[in-house]
C-alpha cells in the first residue's frame, strides 16, 4: 500500500515512544511505501483534489527496521523524494496530528471530509474526529463515568463542588495533563481555579468527582478495528501530583486488563468501529471511563515492551483489513 501520513513535524519524533514511528516502521517492514506531510501542507483549489504539498516519501534506516519497542533510533530515516500528492491517489491516510484539537485541527479534519469525497480513504474518519471530542465524547455513555458536570457556570461548579466535596476540573481542550486541578472538602482555591478555567463564563469547563483509584494509574485501553487490547497502560502519578499522564511525569506499566475494563472496552469498541474510528485510546481510573481519544492516541510501544504483546502488529492487520474492504 501507498501510505500517507499526516502527522507532526518528523524531526519531533522520539522514536523509543512514538506511535506513528511504531506503525511507520511496522508498515515499512511489510513492504508498504510512506508518504509524510504535515495539516498545513495540505491544499484545495477548485478543480483540483486535495493535495498534500511537497509530501516527503520516506526510507527507514537499517537501523529502525531493525529496532524494536523502545528504542531510541537517531537519524531514523531519509527523504528520499518529494512531490504534490493527492491524498485520493494514496491507498491510506493516517491522520495522526497531536492534539489540541484546535480552529487548525478542525479546518484539517474537513479537508480530509473533502478529500473522502473525492476518494480519499483516511483513518480516523475526519467526520468521527469531529463528533468525538475526547472529553465529550464520554458524555454519551453515562453508565460508565463517575459523576460530571460540563458548565460555564461557576455557580454551577461551586454547588457540584458542595455535593461531591472532592473534584477534579479540566479544560476541554488540554492534553498530557494540562490545566488539572484538584480541590479537596475544604475548597481551597476553587474560586481562582474558576475563574482560570471558565474565564468569566467564557470557557466552558468539565467537572467530575475525585476517582481515588487514580493512585493505581490512570489507565489506557487500546481498541483496534473494534478488538480490545488485552492490556492496558496504567500511567502512575508520581510524587504529590494527581495527574497520571505521562507527559506530566506519570510512570507507565502495563497490565492485563480488569473485568470492569473489559466490560467497557467490549461495549465500546464494535460502536466506534462502527463509526470509522479504526483506532481508540480509552482512559479508565478504577472503575469509570474519563476519555475516549481518537485524535492521535498512543502507548503502543510502552505495552509492546512490557508484555511483548504486538500491537502495532494488530494495527497494521487492522489497516490492511480496513483498506481492503474500502477498495472491494
Amino acid at each position: 500500500m501507498k501510505l500517507l501520513f499526516v502527522a507532526d513535524p518528523l524531526p519531533s519524533f522520539k522514536t523509543y515512544k512514538d506511535s506513528t514511528f511504531a506503525m511507520m516502521r511496522e508498515a515499512a517492514r511489510r513492504g508498504h511505501e510512506l508518504w509524510a506531510c504535515e495539516p498545513a501542507d495540505l491544499v484545495w483549489q477548485r478543480g483540483g483534489l486535495v493535495t498534500a504539498r511537497g509530501a516527503q516519501q520516506l526510507q527507514l534506516s537499517p537501523a529502525a527496521l531493525a529496532s524494536g519497542y523502545g528504542t531510541d533510533t537517531p537519524d531514523w530515516h531519509t527523504v528520499s523524494a518529494r512531490q504534490d500528492l493527492a491524498l485520493a491517489g494514496v491507498d491510506a491516510v493516517l491522520m495522526r496530528k497531536d492534539p489540541p484539537f484546535d480552529s487548525e485541527f478542525f479546518y484539517t479534519t474537513q479537508l480530509l471530509s473533502q478529500a473522502e469525497r473525492e476518494g480519499a480513504r483516511v483513518f480516523n474518519k475526519p467526520s468521527a474526529l469531529r463528533e468525538h471530542p475526547e472529553k465529550l465524547a464520554i458524555l454519551e455513555f453515562p453508565q460508565h463515568i463517575t459523576p460530571t458536570l460540563v458548565t460555564r457556570s461557576a455557580a454551577a461548579i461551586r454547588a457540584f463542588h458542595a455535593e461531591h466535596r472532592d473534584i477534579i476540573l479540566k479544560p476541554l481542550d488540554g492534553m498530557g495533563g494540562m490545566g488539572i486541578f484538584r480541590v479537596g472538602p475544604d475548597g481551597m482555591n476553587l474560586g481562582a481555579i474558576i475563574e482560570t478555567l471558565n474565564k468569566d463564563g467564557a470557557q466552558t469547563v468539565m467537572v467530575q468527582r475525585y476517582l481515588p483509584e487514580i493512585a493505581q494509574g490512570d489507565k489506557r485501553i487500546l481498541l483496534i478495528g473494534g478488538e480490545v487490547v488485552p492490556f492496558a497502560l496504567a500511567r502512575i502519578p508520581q510524587g504529590g501530583e494527581v495527574r497520571g499522564n505521562l507527559a506530566a511525569g506519570g510512570k507507565g506499566v502495563a497490565m492485563p486488563l480488569t473485568e470492569r475494563e473489559r466490560e467497557i472496552a467490549q461495549h465500546l469498541a464494535p460502536i466506534l468501529a462502527a463509526r470509522g474510528l479504526l483506532l481508540v485510546g480509552l482512559d479508565v481510573i478504577g472503575p469509570c471511563l474519563t476519555e475516549i481519544n481518537v485524535t492521535s492516541p498512543t502507548c503502543f510501544q510502552e505495552i509492546g515492551a512490557q508484555t511483548g504483546f504486538d500491537v502495532v502488529a494488530l494495527f497494521v492487520d487492522a489497516l490492511q483489513k480496513a483498506v481492503g474492504a474500502a477498495q472491494g
